[in-house]
Protein backbone atom coordinates (compact mmCIF):
# COMPACT_ATOMS: atom_id res chain seq x y z
CA UNK A 1 0.00 0.00 0.00
CA UNK A 2 0.99 3.65 -0.44
CA UNK A 3 2.50 5.78 1.73
CA UNK A 4 0.05 7.65 3.85
CA UNK A 5 2.06 10.88 4.50
CA UNK A 6 1.75 11.46 0.98
CA UNK A 7 -0.54 14.35 -0.35
CA UNK A 8 -0.81 16.28 -3.75
CA UNK A 9 0.83 19.08 -2.31
CA UNK A 10 4.13 17.02 -1.35
CA UNK A 11 4.36 15.26 -4.89
CA UNK A 12 3.58 18.44 -6.56
CA UNK A 13 6.42 20.17 -4.57
CA UNK A 14 9.05 17.29 -5.08
CA UNK A 15 7.90 17.12 -8.75
CA UNK A 16 9.08 21.06 -9.03
CA UNK A 17 12.05 20.73 -6.96
CA UNK A 18 13.78 17.58 -8.76
CA UNK A 19 13.12 18.78 -12.57
CA UNK A 20 10.08 16.41 -12.61
CA UNK A 21 7.02 19.01 -13.74
CA UNK A 22 6.94 22.98 -13.33
CA UNK A 23 4.02 25.03 -13.33
CA UNK A 24 3.57 26.38 -17.29
CA UNK A 25 4.87 30.27 -17.66
CA UNK A 26 5.85 29.86 -14.05
CA UNK A 27 8.54 33.08 -14.59
CA UNK A 28 5.06 35.25 -16.01
CA UNK A 29 3.18 34.35 -13.15
CA UNK A 30 1.78 31.02 -14.98
CA UNK A 31 -1.15 30.20 -17.02
CA UNK A 32 -3.91 28.04 -15.32
CA UNK A 33 -4.01 23.98 -15.44
CA UNK A 34 -0.75 24.58 -17.93
CA UNK A 35 2.97 22.65 -16.77
CA UNK A 36 5.39 21.99 -18.32
CA UNK A 37 7.17 18.37 -18.07
CA UNK A 38 10.89 18.94 -17.26
CA UNK A 39 14.12 17.22 -17.23
CA UNK A 40 12.89 14.16 -15.66
CA UNK A 41 9.76 14.45 -16.38
CA UNK A 42 9.86 14.01 -20.05
CA UNK A 43 12.06 10.93 -20.09
CA UNK A 44 9.27 9.56 -17.77
CA UNK A 45 6.59 10.35 -20.32
CA UNK A 46 8.50 9.03 -23.33
CA UNK A 47 9.28 5.82 -21.49
CA UNK A 48 5.65 5.26 -20.55
CA UNK A 49 4.66 6.20 -24.33
CA UNK A 50 7.29 3.94 -25.65
CA UNK A 51 5.85 1.24 -23.41
CA UNK A 52 2.62 1.96 -24.74
CA UNK A 53 3.07 1.77 -28.65
CA UNK A 54 5.53 -1.06 -27.70
CA UNK A 55 2.78 -3.38 -26.56
CA UNK A 56 -0.55 -1.68 -28.18
CA UNK A 57 1.40 -1.36 -31.73
CA UNK A 58 4.68 -2.97 -32.23
CA UNK A 59 3.40 -6.25 -30.75
CA UNK A 60 0.10 -6.60 -32.40
CA UNK A 61 0.46 -8.10 -35.63
CA UNK A 62 -2.81 -6.01 -37.14
CA UNK A 63 -2.55 -2.79 -35.92
CA UNK A 64 -0.71 -0.43 -37.66
CA UNK A 65 0.07 3.26 -36.44
CA UNK A 66 -0.70 6.98 -37.19
CA UNK A 67 0.48 10.54 -36.57
CA UNK A 68 -2.75 12.57 -38.02
CA UNK A 69 -2.82 16.37 -37.90
CA UNK A 70 -3.95 18.51 -34.76
CA UNK A 71 -6.09 20.75 -37.25
CA UNK A 72 -8.75 19.53 -39.32
CA UNK A 73 -11.57 19.88 -41.39
CA UNK A 74 -14.47 21.40 -39.32
CA UNK A 75 -16.99 19.21 -40.51
CA UNK A 76 -15.00 16.15 -38.71
CA UNK A 77 -16.47 17.89 -35.68
CA UNK A 78 -19.81 17.75 -36.61
CA UNK A 79 -19.89 14.42 -38.00
CA UNK A 80 -18.08 13.28 -34.74
CA UNK A 81 -21.19 14.85 -32.86
CA UNK A 82 -18.67 17.40 -30.95
CA UNK A 83 -20.28 20.52 -32.65
CA UNK A 84 -23.46 19.98 -31.41
CA UNK A 85 -23.32 17.75 -27.94
CA UNK A 86 -19.35 18.68 -26.35
CA UNK A 87 -20.34 20.42 -23.51
CA UNK A 88 -20.02 20.65 -19.77
CA UNK A 89 -23.09 21.87 -17.62
CA UNK A 90 -22.00 25.25 -15.89
CA UNK A 91 -23.52 27.07 -13.56
CA UNK A 92 -22.14 30.41 -11.97
CA UNK A 93 -21.95 31.29 -8.67
CA UNK A 94 -24.00 34.55 -8.29
CA UNK A 95 -22.14 35.53 -5.20
CA UNK A 96 -18.52 35.14 -6.30
CA UNK A 97 -18.75 35.16 -10.42
CA UNK A 98 -16.88 31.90 -10.30
CA UNK A 99 -18.01 28.91 -12.53
CA UNK A 100 -18.33 25.22 -11.61
CA UNK A 101 -19.44 22.10 -13.47
CA UNK A 102 -23.08 21.02 -11.98
CA UNK A 103 -22.03 17.61 -11.68
CA UNK A 104 -18.84 18.19 -9.50
CA UNK A 105 -20.44 20.32 -7.24
CA UNK A 106 -22.77 17.30 -6.72
CA UNK A 107 -20.64 14.82 -6.51
CA UNK A 108 -18.24 16.79 -3.94
CA UNK A 109 -21.15 17.64 -1.47
CA UNK A 110 -22.52 13.78 -1.54
CA UNK A 111 -18.84 12.70 -0.99
CA UNK A 112 -19.12 10.52 -4.21
CA UNK A 113 -22.70 8.82 -3.53
CA UNK A 114 -24.40 10.34 -6.02
CA UNK A 115 -23.56 9.91 -9.53
CA UNK A 116 -24.61 13.28 -11.47
CA UNK A 117 -23.59 11.38 -14.72
CA UNK A 118 -27.25 10.14 -14.74
CA UNK A 119 -29.36 12.81 -14.29
CA UNK A 120 -30.41 15.31 -16.53
CA UNK A 121 -30.01 19.41 -16.30
CA UNK A 122 -33.16 20.11 -14.06
CA UNK A 123 -32.14 17.21 -12.29
CA UNK A 124 -29.30 18.64 -11.29
CA UNK A 125 -30.35 22.08 -10.41
CA UNK A 126 -33.19 21.25 -8.54
CA UNK A 127 -30.61 18.51 -6.20
CA UNK A 128 -28.11 21.98 -5.89
CA UNK A 129 -30.95 23.74 -4.52
CA UNK A 130 -32.49 21.69 -2.36
CA UNK A 131 -29.42 20.83 -0.86
CA UNK A 132 -28.21 23.70 -0.68
CA UNK A 133 -24.51 22.67 -2.61
CA UNK A 134 -22.06 25.06 -1.41
CA UNK A 135 -19.55 27.37 -3.61
CA UNK A 136 -16.13 25.78 -3.08
CA UNK A 137 -14.72 29.43 -3.41
CA UNK A 138 -17.51 31.65 -1.63
CA UNK A 139 -19.39 28.90 1.10
CA UNK A 140 -22.39 30.09 -0.44
CA UNK A 141 -25.38 28.85 -1.99
CA UNK A 142 -26.74 31.16 -4.77
CA UNK A 143 -25.66 29.82 -8.31
CA UNK A 144 -27.16 30.35 -11.84
CA UNK A 145 -29.36 27.74 -13.95
CA UNK A 146 -26.96 25.25 -15.84
CA UNK A 147 -25.68 26.82 -19.27
CA UNK A 148 -23.70 23.81 -21.55
CA UNK A 149 -20.45 25.29 -22.51
CA UNK A 150 -18.63 24.07 -25.40
CA UNK A 151 -14.97 22.46 -25.00
CA UNK A 152 -13.33 23.26 -27.67
CA UNK A 153 -10.62 25.37 -28.47
CA UNK A 154 -11.40 27.65 -31.52
CA UNK A 155 -9.00 29.61 -33.81
CA UNK A 156 -9.03 30.47 -37.49
CA UNK A 157 -7.68 29.70 -40.80
CA UNK A 158 -5.89 32.88 -43.00
CA UNK A 159 -5.81 36.34 -41.74
CA UNK A 160 -9.65 37.03 -41.06
CA UNK A 161 -11.61 36.07 -38.65
CA UNK A 162 -14.93 34.75 -40.90
CA UNK A 163 -17.25 32.32 -39.90
CA UNK A 164 -15.66 30.31 -43.13
CA UNK A 165 -12.01 30.03 -42.00
CA UNK A 166 -13.14 28.84 -38.10
CA UNK A 167 -11.56 25.69 -37.09
CA UNK A 168 -11.08 23.75 -33.82
CA UNK A 169 -8.04 22.13 -31.99
CA UNK A 170 -8.88 18.99 -31.66
CA UNK A 171 -10.65 17.54 -28.50
CA UNK A 172 -9.47 14.03 -29.27
CA UNK A 173 -6.98 12.28 -31.27
CA UNK A 174 -9.62 9.59 -32.32
CA UNK A 175 -11.31 10.97 -35.47
CA UNK A 176 -7.71 11.12 -36.78
CA UNK A 177 -8.20 7.41 -37.31
CA UNK A 178 -11.90 6.68 -37.86
CA UNK A 179 -11.34 9.37 -41.34
CA UNK A 180 -7.93 7.30 -42.07
CA UNK A 181 -9.53 3.88 -41.60
CA UNK A 182 -10.10 3.05 -45.60
CA UNK A 183 -6.52 4.94 -46.22
CA UNK A 184 -4.44 2.45 -43.88
CA UNK A 185 -6.87 -0.16 -44.67
CA UNK A 186 -6.32 -0.02 -48.50
CA UNK A 187 -3.01 0.94 -48.63
CA UNK A 188 -1.46 -1.90 -46.18
CA UNK A 189 -4.10 -4.19 -47.66
CA UNK A 190 -5.59 -4.81 -44.07
CA UNK A 191 -7.93 -7.18 -43.64
CA UNK A 192 -10.76 -7.12 -40.14
CA UNK A 193 -10.09 -7.26 -37.30
CA UNK A 194 -7.48 -4.86 -37.84
CA UNK A 195 -6.03 -2.26 -35.47
CA UNK A 196 -4.99 1.71 -35.88
CA UNK A 197 -3.17 3.28 -33.04
CA UNK A 198 -2.01 6.85 -32.58
CA UNK A 199 -0.34 9.18 -29.73
CA UNK A 200 -0.38 13.29 -29.50
CA UNK A 201 -1.70 16.45 -28.23
CA UNK A 202 -5.49 17.31 -28.01
CA UNK A 203 -6.72 20.24 -25.92
CA UNK A 204 -10.01 20.75 -24.19
CA UNK A 205 -11.10 24.31 -22.90
CA UNK A 206 -11.83 22.97 -18.92
CA UNK A 207 -13.06 25.67 -16.69
CA UNK A 208 -12.57 23.38 -13.56
CA UNK A 209 -9.24 22.09 -13.30
CA UNK A 210 -7.17 20.38 -10.34
CA UNK A 211 -5.67 17.92 -8.86
CA UNK A 212 -2.36 18.56 -10.34
CA UNK A 213 -1.83 17.33 -14.32
CA UNK A 214 -5.20 15.14 -13.27
CA UNK A 215 -7.39 17.27 -15.88
CA UNK A 216 -5.90 20.26 -18.49
CA UNK A 217 -6.52 22.44 -21.21
CA UNK A 218 -3.57 20.74 -23.10
CA UNK A 219 -2.83 16.90 -22.49
CA UNK A 220 -1.36 13.69 -24.28
CA UNK A 221 -3.70 10.95 -25.57
CA UNK A 222 -2.58 7.31 -26.28
CA UNK A 223 -5.79 5.58 -28.04
CA UNK A 224 -6.06 2.55 -30.28
CA UNK A 225 -8.94 1.42 -32.41
CA UNK A 226 -9.78 -2.04 -33.64
CA UNK A 227 -11.83 -2.39 -36.23
CA UNK A 228 -13.73 -5.69 -36.48
CA UNK A 229 -16.99 -7.29 -37.66
CA UNK A 230 -20.50 -6.64 -36.32
CA UNK A 231 -20.67 -9.98 -33.50
CA UNK A 232 -16.85 -10.01 -32.85
CA UNK A 233 -17.40 -6.88 -30.91
CA UNK A 234 -18.32 -7.61 -27.23
CA UNK A 235 -15.54 -10.36 -27.90
CA UNK A 236 -12.50 -7.46 -28.50
CA UNK A 237 -13.67 -5.23 -25.81
CA UNK A 238 -13.81 -7.66 -23.32
CA UNK A 239 -10.06 -8.54 -24.55
CA UNK A 240 -9.11 -4.75 -24.50
CA UNK A 241 -10.44 -4.48 -20.46
CA UNK A 242 -7.95 -7.50 -20.05
CA UNK A 243 -5.44 -6.01 -22.12
CA UNK A 244 -5.45 -2.08 -20.46
CA UNK A 245 -5.46 -4.18 -17.00
CA UNK A 246 -2.06 -6.22 -18.10
CA UNK A 247 -0.23 -2.60 -19.79
CA UNK A 248 -1.08 -0.60 -16.29
CA UNK A 249 0.40 -3.54 -14.28
CA UNK A 250 3.71 -3.47 -16.54
CA UNK A 251 4.05 -0.04 -15.52
CA UNK A 252 4.20 -1.22 -11.75
CA UNK A 253 0.89 -1.15 -10.30
CA UNK A 254 -0.58 -3.77 -8.11
CA UNK A 255 -4.21 -4.91 -7.79
CA UNK A 256 -5.41 -3.05 -5.44
CA UNK A 257 -5.21 0.41 -6.66
CA UNK A 258 -6.45 -0.22 -9.86
CA UNK A 259 -10.01 -1.40 -10.51
CA UNK A 260 -12.87 -1.40 -13.33
CA UNK A 261 -15.56 1.01 -13.46
CA UNK A 262 -18.57 0.07 -15.68
CA UNK A 263 -20.35 3.37 -17.23
CA UNK A 264 -23.93 3.30 -15.74
CA UNK A 265 -25.05 6.20 -18.59
CA UNK A 266 -23.70 5.47 -22.30
CA UNK A 267 -23.27 7.82 -24.85
CA UNK A 268 -25.72 7.38 -27.68
CA UNK A 269 -23.73 5.15 -29.88
CA UNK A 270 -21.92 2.84 -27.23
CA UNK A 271 -23.07 -0.10 -27.10
CA UNK A 272 -20.65 -0.69 -23.47
CA UNK A 273 -18.03 1.52 -21.96
CA UNK A 274 -15.63 1.20 -19.11
CA UNK A 275 -12.81 3.06 -17.32
CA UNK A 276 -9.94 1.57 -16.01
CA UNK A 277 -9.35 3.70 -12.29
CA UNK A 278 -6.85 4.51 -10.49
CA UNK A 279 -6.62 5.42 -6.45
CA UNK A 280 -4.82 8.44 -6.42
CA UNK A 281 -4.15 10.64 -3.13
CA UNK A 282 -7.55 12.47 -3.85
CA UNK A 283 -9.35 9.22 -4.73
CA UNK A 284 -10.31 6.93 -7.34
CA UNK A 285 -9.42 8.75 -11.01
CA UNK A 286 -10.16 7.47 -14.87
CA UNK A 287 -7.04 6.88 -16.29
CA UNK A 288 -7.99 4.32 -19.20
CA UNK A 289 -11.53 3.96 -21.42
CA UNK A 290 -12.67 1.09 -23.41
CA UNK A 291 -15.47 1.34 -25.16
CA UNK A 292 -17.65 -0.39 -27.66
CA UNK A 293 -18.59 2.21 -30.26
CA UNK A 294 -20.91 -0.01 -32.54
CA UNK A 295 -20.34 1.10 -36.17
CA UNK A 296 -21.29 5.12 -35.33
CA UNK A 297 -18.58 6.53 -36.29
CA UNK A 298 -17.54 5.27 -39.78
CA UNK A 299 -21.32 5.88 -40.84
CA UNK A 300 -20.95 9.22 -39.51
CA UNK A 301 -17.89 10.13 -41.33
CA UNK A 302 -19.75 8.52 -44.77
CA UNK A 303 -22.64 10.53 -44.34
CA UNK A 304 -20.90 13.55 -43.81
CA UNK A 305 -18.12 13.08 -46.07
CA UNK A 306 -19.95 11.35 -49.19
CA UNK A 307 -17.26 8.91 -49.28
CA UNK A 308 -17.82 5.02 -49.10
CA UNK A 309 -16.50 3.74 -46.02
CA UNK A 310 -17.72 -0.23 -46.00
CA UNK A 311 -15.39 -2.61 -46.05
CA UNK A 312 -15.69 -5.75 -48.29
CA UNK A 313 -15.08 -9.16 -46.98
CA UNK A 314 -12.84 -10.83 -49.09
CA UNK A 315 -14.03 -14.35 -48.26
CA UNK A 316 -17.67 -13.65 -48.58
CA UNK A 317 -18.24 -10.26 -51.05
CA UNK A 318 -20.02 -9.08 -48.09
CA UNK A 319 -19.98 -4.88 -47.61
CA UNK A 320 -20.89 -3.32 -44.81
CA UNK A 321 -19.36 -0.50 -42.20
CA UNK A 322 -16.95 -2.04 -39.03
CA UNK A 323 -17.84 -1.81 -35.34
CA UNK A 324 -15.15 0.17 -33.51
CA UNK A 325 -14.02 -0.85 -30.10
CA UNK A 326 -11.63 1.83 -28.63
CA UNK A 327 -8.97 1.91 -26.10
CA UNK A 328 -7.78 5.16 -24.90
CA UNK A 329 -5.65 6.22 -22.45
CA UNK A 330 -4.58 9.63 -21.11
CA UNK A 331 -0.92 9.67 -21.19
CA UNK A 332 -0.55 12.41 -18.83
CA UNK A 333 -2.84 10.91 -16.31
CA UNK A 334 -0.96 7.41 -16.03
CA UNK A 335 2.47 9.61 -15.69
CA UNK A 336 0.82 11.28 -12.71
CA UNK A 337 -0.25 7.46 -11.40
CA UNK A 338 2.86 6.66 -12.09
CA UNK A 339 4.57 9.51 -9.92
CA UNK A 340 2.10 8.70 -7.16
CA UNK A 341 2.07 4.74 -7.21
CA UNK A 342 5.97 5.53 -7.42
CA UNK A 343 6.55 8.11 -4.89
CA UNK A 344 8.18 7.37 -1.39
CA UNK A 345 9.29 8.67 2.15
CA UNK A 346 11.00 5.92 3.81
CA UNK A 347 12.45 6.52 7.54
CA UNK A 348 15.58 4.58 7.78
CA UNK A 349 17.66 2.63 10.91
CA UNK A 350 19.01 5.92 11.89
CA UNK A 351 15.86 7.73 11.89
CA UNK A 352 16.70 10.01 9.17
CA UNK A 353 13.43 10.10 5.95
CA UNK A 354 14.69 9.93 2.30
CA UNK A 355 12.57 10.97 -0.86
CA UNK A 356 12.65 7.85 -3.26
CA UNK A 357 10.78 7.30 -6.54
CA UNK A 358 10.03 3.51 -7.00
CA UNK A 359 9.65 3.12 -10.60
CA UNK A 360 10.13 -0.18 -12.03
CA UNK A 361 13.28 -0.28 -14.16
CA UNK A 362 11.71 0.03 -17.68
CA UNK A 363 10.01 3.50 -16.86
CA UNK A 364 12.59 4.69 -14.74
CA UNK A 365 13.85 8.59 -16.44
CA UNK A 366 17.36 8.11 -15.97
CA UNK A 367 18.53 4.19 -15.50
CA UNK A 368 22.00 5.16 -14.43
CA UNK A 369 24.16 7.46 -12.03
CA UNK A 370 27.21 8.39 -12.65
CA UNK A 371 29.45 9.57 -9.74
CA UNK A 372 32.56 10.22 -9.79
CA UNK A 373 33.53 9.14 -5.89
CA UNK A 374 36.74 12.44 -5.71
CA UNK A 375 35.94 15.29 -8.68
CA UNK A 376 39.37 15.69 -8.63
CA UNK A 377 40.78 12.42 -8.96
CA UNK A 378 38.14 10.69 -10.79
CA UNK A 379 35.87 13.07 -12.66
CA UNK A 380 37.82 12.18 -15.99
CA UNK A 381 37.42 8.31 -15.72
CA UNK A 382 34.03 9.20 -14.79
CA UNK A 383 33.21 10.64 -18.07
CA UNK A 384 34.63 8.02 -19.92
CA UNK A 385 32.36 5.62 -18.24
CA UNK A 386 29.55 8.12 -19.20
CA UNK A 387 30.27 8.22 -22.85
CA UNK A 388 30.17 4.66 -22.61
CA UNK A 389 27.23 4.10 -20.96
CA UNK A 390 25.34 6.83 -22.60
CA UNK A 391 25.13 4.72 -25.57
CA UNK A 392 22.90 1.82 -23.93
CA UNK A 393 21.18 3.80 -21.21
CA UNK A 394 19.56 6.99 -20.20
CA UNK A 395 22.29 8.19 -17.63
CA UNK A 396 22.87 11.16 -15.38
CA UNK A 397 26.14 12.34 -14.42
CA UNK A 398 26.44 14.20 -10.93
CA UNK A 399 29.91 15.05 -9.22
CA UNK A 400 28.23 18.23 -6.77
CA UNK A 401 28.70 16.96 -3.36
CA UNK A 402 28.95 14.33 -1.00
CA UNK A 403 28.43 11.01 -2.41
CA UNK A 404 25.88 10.05 -0.06
CA UNK A 405 23.75 13.64 -1.07
CA UNK A 406 24.29 12.32 -4.63
CA UNK A 407 22.84 8.77 -3.63
CA UNK A 408 20.03 10.98 -2.51
CA UNK A 409 19.54 13.10 -5.27
CA UNK A 410 19.34 9.76 -7.61
CA UNK A 411 16.78 8.03 -5.26
CA UNK A 412 14.41 10.82 -5.10
CA UNK A 413 14.31 10.73 -9.10
CA UNK A 414 13.66 7.21 -9.47
CA UNK A 415 17.62 5.94 -10.90
CA UNK A 416 17.77 2.43 -9.96
CA UNK A 417 21.33 2.20 -10.73
CA UNK A 418 24.30 4.36 -9.28
CA UNK A 419 27.85 3.55 -10.52
CA UNK A 420 30.62 5.03 -8.18
CA UNK A 421 33.69 6.12 -10.33
CA UNK A 422 36.94 5.60 -7.40
CA UNK A 423 40.66 4.73 -7.64
CA UNK A 424 39.48 0.84 -7.91
CA UNK A 425 38.31 1.95 -11.01
CA UNK A 426 41.25 3.52 -11.95
CA UNK A 427 43.88 0.95 -10.99
CA UNK A 428 41.25 -2.44 -11.44
CA UNK A 429 39.01 -1.39 -13.89
CA UNK A 430 36.30 -2.11 -11.19
CA UNK A 431 33.20 0.00 -10.12
CA UNK A 432 30.81 0.07 -7.49
CA UNK A 433 26.99 0.03 -7.99
CA UNK A 434 24.70 1.07 -5.83
CA UNK A 435 21.01 -0.17 -5.93
CA UNK A 436 18.20 2.15 -5.59
CA UNK A 437 15.96 0.25 -3.44
CA UNK A 438 18.09 -1.77 -0.77
CA UNK A 439 20.80 0.56 -0.62
CA UNK A 440 23.28 -2.73 -1.36
CA UNK A 441 26.11 -2.24 -3.52
CA UNK A 442 28.37 -4.72 -5.53
CA UNK A 443 31.70 -4.71 -6.97
CA UNK A 444 31.18 -4.92 -11.20
CA UNK A 445 34.06 -5.45 -13.77
CA UNK A 446 34.13 -2.12 -15.69
CA UNK A 447 34.07 -4.38 -19.49
CA UNK A 448 31.31 -6.59 -17.74
CA UNK A 449 29.53 -3.49 -16.97
CA UNK A 450 26.95 -2.79 -19.94
CA UNK A 451 25.48 -6.61 -19.43
CA UNK A 452 25.10 -6.36 -16.17
CA UNK A 453 22.71 -3.38 -15.98
CA UNK A 454 21.20 -5.10 -19.19
CA UNK A 455 20.27 -8.24 -17.04
CA UNK A 456 19.36 -6.65 -14.15
CA UNK A 457 16.36 -4.18 -16.57
CA UNK A 458 15.89 -7.46 -17.95
CA UNK A 459 14.84 -8.76 -14.54
CA UNK A 460 11.69 -7.16 -13.69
Amino acid sequence: MKNKKINMEKLVNHCKNMGIIFPGSEIYGGLANSWDYGPVGVELKNNIRSLWWKKFVQESEYTMGVDAAILMNPKVWEASGHLASFTDPLMDCRSCKTRHRADNLIEKHSKGSVNADKMSNEEMESYVVQHKVACPVCGNSDFTPIRQFNLMFETYRGVTKESNSQIYLRPETAQGEFVNFSNVQRSLRMKLPFGIGQTGKAFRNEITPGNFTFRTIEFEQMEHQLFCKEGDDEKFYDFYKNYSMEFFKSLGFENDVLRFKDHEKLAHYAKSACDVEYLFNFGWGEINGIHNRTNFDLSRHQEFSGKNLEYTDPATNEKFIPFVVEASYGLDRITLAVLDNAYDVEELEDGTEREIMRFKPSIAPFKVGILPLIKKLHSEKAHDVYRMLSKHFRVMYDETGSIGKRYRRQDAIGTPFCVTIDDETINNQTVTIRFRDSMQQEVVALDNLVAFITSKLAEE
